[in-house]
């Protein structure tokens, strides 16, 4: 043991790692995970499966230096570990091993004995302020998915997590998966994390976007990306890392795990020495991949020289006065160094036009003309080339329009959508309200193109809005958005989504108001089918070319 090792009973965390919305944060402060994955050693006696504490405590001081703030291991860590960890400033996703490669749902024995083998690891760290996360099961094979039925072990994995939760209820719980039994549906989990080793770039980020589809309005973490230097040399492998963490990030991914920090690795009883997936080579000295991941994990989510395009905030309020201020802060501790606001007053008679004084922002005040009015209003006063919609009673992520952004750069897409998630403590009534039909979701076509992005959280090309007339005035109070979706694709354009520029998005919190917004909708929802009576079948309902995606409309 090293002299002055802390021990769990000794720690106190000031915070724990927590899941809000698309990412994962530490108190206030986003969390991007910048990680490496970490053995498995050959055993040591009185260590497990990890190298001596000082080569350990060598080994993390190496990380914290290139800004790594994150390691896995894939046996479960003891605590002489974890203290070494939390003393370099580093959080362990915890991998808690088991026979999965085997057809244990075969054995009732076996599977109490995994189960108390996860709730005995579980119980032996719980608490300690050095876990970023459990991982209770990694790449459970197609084969033996196929042999048991994916519902069986759906429900193992369940019962896994519910018995990791019941002894460390604040902690986070994943499992990892990988591409051949994607279609896994764990809805429970915290967050998802999927090892992907794809070569090329497009395929990865083409693949990302279909893991941002399965992850919902959760985080999606990279358990493992990586290159083999032996086979590509340490060059490739330097430059094809560099591009994955910078092509994981660009993605909307909250972290990645570079495989691995070392060459030394060892697994089913042996040295492996034909594979070199290492950061480092077995003596430790830096292979050039370690400076090329540290480059990149310097400047996750985007790049520092990246020149962003004009982009003109525009928010529209009548009678917002309960919940603007707080929008209006969000946008103001927006991380994006070239934005215009604009607030439109559509004639409220409460206190919404002064609580907009109280901000650096270009108010405009007009007559109570409608919804779709003050839309219009917005982007005619706008400066950028492109015009971002937000609702009065939503706030956005710090890092919505750096997504937004990005995803214009990088399309030809005219419109541009992502997730808005009800945030929580908002009460049960709004919690039902969000997992109820008639709320304001979007419709994919694929993993990212859109039919329709809702209101609270759309954004146009000006030059888009200006060709086609911006909104139709006669939509007062809703479905502006869905006609403005059509119109836009009625022209040959598309719209795009982007999974990480979420924005919160409040719920109705009672049940007299959400009624009252239902009817309305349904109104607006009566003149969307008089003006587009081809997109409307005999019952009158509204024929999408693809499929609804929120809490209450569940697609993989």
């Amino acid at each position: 043991m090293i002299t002055g090792m802390l021990h769990r009973r000794d720690l106190v965390a000031p915070c724990r790692p927590v899941v809000r919305g698309k990412f994962i944060y530490l108190g206030s402060s986003k969390l991007f995970v910048r990680g490496v994955t970490y053995g498995t050693f050959a055993p040591m006696n009185g260590h497990g499966q990890f190298p001596e504490p000082a080569t350990v405590a060598r080994d993390f001081t190496a990380m914290a230096r290139v800004g790594i703030n994150a390691v896995r291991t894939y046996t479960m860590p003891p605590l002489w570990l974890l203290d070494l960890a939390h003393q370099h400033g580093l959080l362990v996703m915890a991998g808690i091993p088991w026979e999965q490669h085997i057809t244990f749902l075969d054995d009732a024995q076996r599977c109490a004995s995994i189960e108390a083998t996860l709730r005995d690891a579980v119980n032996a760290c719980a608490g300690h302020p050095a876990l970023l996360c459990y991982t209770i099961g990694n790449e459970i094979p197609m084969s033996i998915v196929r042999w048991h039925g994916k519902k069986r072990i759906e429900q193992f994995l369940h019962r896994l997590y519910c018995i990791a939760k019941d002894a460390d209820p604040q902690g986070l719980v994943t499992y990892v998966s990988f591409p051949t039994t994607e279609y896994l549906e764990l809805p429970f989990l915290d967050f998802i994390a999927f090892n992907v080793y794809l070569e090329t770039r497009e395929r990865l980020d083409s693949y990302l976007a279909r893991l941002q589809t399965i992850a919902g309005d959760r985080p999606l973490v990279m358990a493992e990306i990586g290159l083999d230097s032996r086979r590509n040399g340490e060059a490739t492998q330097a430059e094809t890392l560099h591009w994955q963490v910078s092509t994981a990030f660009a993605a909307g991914c909250a972290g990645a795990f570079v495989f691995a920090w070392t060459d030394e690795w060892y697994r089913g009883g042996y040295d492996i020495d034909d594979w070199d997936f290492g950061l480092t080579r077995r003596d430790r000295t830096a292979k050039p991949a370690l400076w090329a991941v540290g480059e990149a994990f310097r400047h996750v989510p985007f790049g520092a020289d990246v020149r962003w395009p004009r982009i003109s905030v525009v928010v529209c309020s009548y009678n917002g006065s309960r919940t603007i201020r707080e929008c209006l802060q969000g946008i103001s501790e927006l991380d994006y160094d070239n934005y215009e606001v604009i607030v439109v007053d559509d004639g409220s008679r409460d206190t919404t036009p002064d609580i907009a004084r109280e901000f650096p922002f270009r108010l405009i005040s007009t007559e109570n003309f409608g919804l779709s009015s003050a839309r219009n209003t917005g982007w005619q006063n706008a400066t950028g080339e492109i015009i971002a919609y937000i609702d009065d009673d939503a706030y956005p992520d710090p890092h919505w329009l750096q997504h937004l952004a990005w995803s214009y750069m990088n399309s030809d897409h005219m419109g541009m959508g992502g997730p808005n998630i009800p945030p929580p403590g908002d009460g049960m009534v709004a919690a039902c309200v969000a997992n109820s039909p008639g709320g304001p979701i979007h419709v994919l076509l694929s993993d990212r193109l859109a039919e329709h992005v809702p209101g609270c959280n759309m954004s146009f090309r000006r030059s888009a809005l200006a060709a086609i007339g911006g909104f139709d005035t006669r939509f007062r109070i809703a479905g502006d958005d869905v006609d403005l979706c059509w119109r836009i694709q009625q022209q040959g354009w598309t719209i795009g989504f982007s999974p990480a520029a979420m924005v919160w998005h409040h719920r109705r919190n009672q049940v007299k108001i959400y009624l009252k917004q239902q009817r309305n909708y349904g109104r607006a929802e009566a003149m969307l089918e008089e003006k587009w009576p081809d997109k409307y079948n005999a019952a009158g309902h509204a024929s999408w070319s693809g499929r609804m995606y929120g809490p209450a409309h569940r697609q993989i």
